[in-house]
């Protein structure tokens, strides 16, 4: 690719990029308003394109040369970005300058709102930022054996292909993680199992780095003490995956527990490697205060915390509350949130002591207006779903809104549901903009909110994943 610093006569095959896609590619249109996609290019600039692929409403294509160069474009930390043969597809936005990265994601998140739900927020939250590199305290990383080179590959995929990239260094990585990288490729292949070793699960805590080894065969004697000298000398706790997730298990007990902490509620967090978790601990931290902050809840209140998981907003939110439930769709994960919780309620000061949580294993993505009326009424709820969103959870509430206004075809009220009341505020903590804004405007449209504020986080700098926290408060 050409970069050139002069701004020569415009040529009519120049493409202007008016914008950048979830994919971080360029947005360009064609004279005939053909749509294209530009790797590697960035707003504002004119580039000139190689398409790679073509279909009657858009083309796809690469980047050969930049004639107006934006002012936000940088010049990428890690030697295995770009788009070269065989880079590395961990990071698609190290060439857009950090703070210009999170101007796109807010633009997405409000794009998605308007676009998809109808909604506009009554006011954007100042987005939460945090370090730009060493953040990804969570990782999969995939390991081959390279047999015709003889030598192992442990990294991401590379760029647009189901190869393992050839990583030396990653830059997002913590910095005693991305050193670990090429000992890492010598402890594989040193091993007998080298080629039945597909994966190697990063989960690192607040004092503990944990390494989930996948193998397909079950591991000899020797395989196994070179696991222990390699965790002895590089300080990792090593876990073993034979079969499933439920088969993770300590290759050595002992030791300090893999955990993190919410200092500024005083709730430690312990969790397995195979957990949900947050992958950027730093940012966790300032989401779980924000969105306290914006729930408001107040000692007699009572919360529910939906998508709870091991309880990361659970058992803050019951340092404030009066009353907390916390509805997870992982039985596994209901049972770890409950020793959190006691061990939590255990260690705490007697003037700081919990509220009354408690914890329910149900598929959210069934839920009913009549599961709903089951639980209870809330003041206030938290929601922090997966990528699929909270479509029933949110449906179910619109159900009964619309019962009660006596809209045409409405469902009858579930039995019980006439002293039932919604939340007067909804928190919704969302990974995935385009599912927020389905369920917004299910929210502002069918179930009597309106969306007072929204606004981006960005957990995962260097990539396009747009993670982002909406306020709903009753309309009346």
């Amino acid at each position: 690719m050409n970069t050139e610093s002069s701004s020569p006569a415009f040529s009519p095959d120049w493409l202007h990029i008016d914008a950048m896609d979830l994919d971080a590619q360029g947005i360009a249109r064609r004279p005939d308003g053909k749509v294209v996609f530009i790797d590697g290019a960035l707003p504002g600039e004119l580039v000139s394109a190689t398409v790679t692929r073509r279909k009657n409403q858009w083309e796809a294509a690469t980047l050969t040369a930049v004639h107006r160069e934006s002012s936000q474009r940088v010049a990428p930390r890690c030697p295995h970005f770009g788009l070269h043969q065989g880079a590395c597809g961990g990071c698609k936005m190290q060439h857009l300058e950090a703070s210009a990265q999170v101007a796109v994601k807010q633009r997405t998140l409000e794009d998605n709102l308007w676009h998809l739900g109808k909604v506009r927020p009554e006011v954007i939250l100042r987005a939460i930022e945090g370090p730009a590199w060493g953040y990804r305290y969570r990782a999969r990383l995939s390991v081959r054996y390279v047999q015709k080179k003889n030598e192992v590959l442990i990294g991401f995929h590379e760029r647009k292909s189901r190869y393992v990239a050839d990583m030396r260094e990653c830059h997002v990585l913590p910095p005693h993680v991305s050193a670990l990288l090429l000992p890492l490729r010598a402890l594989i292949m040193g091993l007998e199992a080298r080629e039945t070793c597909p994966q190697i699960e990063l989960a690192a805590g607040d004092e503990v780095t944990a390494l989930v080894l996948r193998h397909l065969e079950p591991l000899s004697d020797g395989d196994r003490q070179q696991l222990r000298d390699f965790g002895a000398r590089h300080g990792i706790q090593w876990w073993l995956q034979p079969k499933g997730p439920d088969t993770v298990h300590r290759l050595e007990e002992g030791g300090p527990p893999l955990a993190y902490a919410l200092p500024e509620f005083g709730i430690a967090m312990p969790f397995k490697p195979t957990d949900f978790t947050q992958v950027n601990p730093h940012i966790n931290r300032v989401l779980v205060t924000r969105a306290l902050r914006l729930l408001g809840a107040q000692r007699h209140e009572r919360v529910i915390d939906w998508f709870c998981g091991l309880g990361n907003f659970t058992l803050p939110i019951a340092t404030q509350a009066g009353q907390v439930l916390g509805v997870e769709g992982s039985a596994a994960l209901v049972a770890r949130a409950r020793q959190n919780c006691e061990q939590n309620q255990a260690s705490a000061p007697a003037h700081q002591a919990l509220a009354a949580t408690e914890f329910a294993a149900r598929n959210l993505f069934d839920m009913t207006a009549a599961q709903l009326v089951a639980d209870g009424t809330a003041d206030r709820w938290l929601v922090d779903p997966p990528r699929e969103g909270a479509f029933a959870l949110v449906k179910a509430l619109a159900a009964i809104h619309q019962a009660r206004i006596g809209a045409e075809d409405a469902e009858p009220l579930p039995p019980g549901a006439e002293g039932w009341q919604p939340p007067r505020r909804i928190v919704y903590v969302s990974c995935n903009p385009a599912t927020l804004a389905r369920d917004a405007g299910l929210l502002v449209h069918q179930a009597g909110y309106r969306c007072s504020a929204a606004g981006v986080v960005n957990m995962f700098p260097h990539t396009a994943h747009v993670e982002s926290m909406a306020v709903f408060d009753l309309a009346n």
